[in-house]
């Protein structure tokens, strides 16, 4: 069971960011119950945010904020649409399938997973890329020609 909020404090990206769709990509790297706020913000939100609780000073694409990793799952995950949407053109990525990814990734953060080094980052990427699989999108890993 997923409780859902979705915030689109930057509403650019409505039409990509459909309740149904934000459900199935949490859903698919949460199993167990959980209560998820996802908030979409622009640049200068984002940016607060990151210098104020990560002490870096520019806005990132995806910020997690876990309360509890175990059942029932609490998070917020705040998304930059301006980050995500430069990085989906600089990379060849639909919207979509970036948000897919930025979605399914804040929400392995918010169940513990991290990539602080090699190991993790390597073991976190795969099991993005197969949850990924199951959405339908490509792995985010394998570079683009």
């Amino acid at each position: 069971m997923l409780n859902l909020s979705l915030q689109l404090a930057d509403p650019r990206h409505r039409s990509v960011l459909s309740r149904p769709f934000v459900r199935r990509c949490l859903a698919a790297a949460i199993s167990e119950p959980a209560e998820i706020t996802v908030r979409v913000v622009d640049a200068v939100e984002g940016r607060e945010l990151n210098r104020d609780y990560r002490g870096k000073d520019y806005a990132t694409n995806v910020l997690t904020f876990d309360y509890s990793s175990a059942s029932p799952v609490l998070a917020d995950l705040v998304l930059c649409a301006p980050v995500v949407e430069r990085e989906a053109q600089a990379q060849g990525l639909s919207l979509e399938h970036h948000y897919a990814h930025l979605l399914v990734h804040g929400a392995l953060h918010a169940i513990g997973w991290d990539h602080e080094d090699d190991a993790e980052a390597a073991d976190m990427q795969a099991l993005e890329a197969f949850i990924l699989a199951t959405l339908g999108v490509p792995d985010p890993y394998v570079p683009r020609r």
